[in-house]
């Protein structure tokens, strides 16, 4: 799994290419938590067009992320879902949770 870390104003844009799974979650998320505590993010876009698999531990990633930004009075949502990454999502009721864009640009207007 690699992720690109994007800055847009004060929204941080993350793209996940590869699968995020047992075998990868760890890091990203450590990763991930570290340039929010560093550049004191409270914005999360996360773009998951360049994902094409993603297990439980992969919704654990997103939720916790999810959970870190809210408790600091912020706001993150996912852009670009598609296939098996969208079944997921949805059998999970996330999108219940997280607010799910088509576009970056799109979730970059209504973050």
């Amino acid at each position: 799994m690699n992720l690109k870390f994007e800055k847009h104003d004060d929204i941080l844009i993350i793209t996940f290419i590869g699968e995020l799974d047992h075998h990868s979650a760890e890091e990203v998320r450590v990763k991930i938590d570290d340039r929010i505590d560093r550049d004191n993010i409270e914005k999360v876009i996360l773009n998951f067009s360049g994902v094409s698999f993603m297990d439980s531990s992969g919704i654990g990633v997103v939720v916790g992320r999810h959970k870190k930004i809210s408790n600091k009075g912020g706001s993150l949502c996912i852009a670009k879902v598609s296939g098996n990454v969208n079944k997921v999502f949805e059998l999970t009721g996330l999108y219940k949770v997280i607010k799910n864009y088509n576009t970056v640009d799109e979730a970059v207007r209504c973050i």
